[in-house]
C-alpha cells in the first residue's frame, strides 16, 4: 500500500520520545510518500509561492530539526530491524547553508568564530541535479546528491531526546551515501518502531565541515518500510549504491571510527565465514573508513565495503 502524508504542523515534531502518538500506522512493506520542510521549518513549492511557516505539534521546549512522524509499523517489536528503503527523492527549488560566526570547534580551529556568519542561498534544479549560488560577483555551481539527513526510530529510554546527535537507533546520521536507492537498517527498541524522518540535504561532503549541508526542503520523499525478524543489529547498517556501510557515533571521533570499523569487521566475518583477524586484514585492502560528520556534538564515522570488492 502507498500512504501519502500532508505537510502540516500536525505531522511534525522536533524530538524523539516513545510516548508520542503515531501519525500513521503501516504494514511491513508499505510505502510512504511525503514532503519535508526546510531546516528553518518553512516550505515554498515554487519561486512564485510565498513560504509557509510550520511548527511542532508537541511544542517541545528545545530546538530541533523538523521531522515527520512517528510512523508505527504493525508487528514491530524490540530486537527486530526496520529497513528504510529510499525509493525516490526530489529536492525543492531552493536551499541554504551557513559558515562561521559560532563557537563550534571547527570554527575555532579555522579562526572563524569571530567572523561574520555568512549564508549562501542556492537555487536548485531537480532535473539537472545542479545547485547554483552567487558568491561575490561569481555564480558557482555544484552537483546535487539529495539524501535525508535524519532517519531514526524511537529510543527505549523514556523521555525527550533531542534530534542533533545520532544514536544507536539512527537519527541525525547525515551520511551522504544514504541517497536514492539505498536501504538503511535500524535496530528497533520499542513496540511499533515509531519511525521519523526529516532534514533534507541537497548536497553535502563527508564531514559536513561548515556545520550545514545545502539544507533544502524535499518536494517528494518516497520510502518503503520493511520489518526483518531474522536480523540482529547493534548499530545502524546500510546497503547503498556505493556498497555496504557500517556506522559509529561518539563524542570522541576515535571511538566513533573504532565502532564503525568493528561493525564492518564483524560484517565481513559473517559474509565470508572468516576469523576476526582475517576479516580485519581483508578490510584493510578494500574498506574505506570515512568521517560522516563532525558537527552534531556526537561525531559520526562510517566504513564502506564497495560492492564486489571481495570476490
Amino acid at each position: 500500500m502507498i500512504h501519502q502524508l500532508e505537510l502540516k504542523t500536525e505531522n511534525l515534531h522536533r524530538s524523539f520520545d516513545h510516548s508520542y502518538t503515531p501519525i500513521l500506522t503501516v504494514n511491513s512493506g508499505d510505502t510512504v510518500q511525503l514532503t519535508t520542510p526546510d531546516i528553518q521549518w518553512g516550505y515554498s513549492k515554487s519561486k512564485d509561492e510565498p513560504k509557509i511557516q510550520l511548527d511542532s505539534r508537541e511544542q517541545e521546549d528545545v530546538k530541533g530539526h523538523p521531522i515527520i512522524g512517528p510512523i508505527e509499523i504493525k508487528g514491530a517489536k524490540p530486537g527486530m530491524v526496520l529497513e528504510v528503503r529510499t525509493n525516490n527523492l526530489m529536492p525543492g527549488w531552493y536551499g541554504t547553508n551557513w559558515a562561521g560566526g559560532t563557537s563550534a570547534w571547527q570554527n575555532e580551529k579555522l579562526n572563524l568564530t569571530n567572523e561574520e556568519k555568512i549564508q549562501l542561498d542556492w537555487e536548485l534544479d531537480a532535473k539537472t541535479m545542479t545547485g547554483t549560488t552567487k558568491v561575490g560577483n561569481r555564480e558557482l555551481h555544484v552537483g546535487l546528491n539529495p539524501f535525508m539527513g535524519l532517519m531514526g526510530v524511537a529510543p527505549a529510554e523514556p523521555g525527550l531526546h533531542t534530534t542533533p546527535p545520532p544514536r544507536r537507533v539512527g537519527g541525525n546520521i547525515d551520511c551522504k551515501e544514504l541517497s536514492r536507492g539505498s536501504s538503511l537498517f535500524l535496530p528497533i527498541e520499542v513496540d511499533g518502531g515509531l519511525f521519523s524522518i526529516g532534514d533534507g540535504h541537497a548536497a553535502q561532503g563527508d564531514g559536513e565541515v561548515s556545520g550545514t549541508a545545502i539544507e533544502a526542503p524535499m518536494d517528494l520523499v518516497d520510502i518503503t518500510l520493511t520489518l526483518h525478524e531474522d536480523l540482529t543489529l547493534n548499530m545502524p547498517r546500510a546497503w547503498t549504491p556505493a556498497g555496504w556501510v557500517t556506522f559509529g557515533f561518539d563524542e570522541d571521533l576515535n571511538e566513533a571510527t573504532s565502532t564503525a570499523l568493528d561493525e564492518m569487521v564483524q560484517f565481513i566475518q559473517w559474509l565470508y565465514d572468516v576469523k576476526k583477524t582475517e576479516a580485519t586484514a581483508l578490510a584493510s585492502t578494500v574498506v574505506d573508513l570515512r568521517v560522516t560528520q563532525v558537527v552534531n556534538g556526537v561525531k559520526g564515522a562510517h566504513a564502506v565495503l564497495p560492492h564486489g570488492a571481495i570476490r
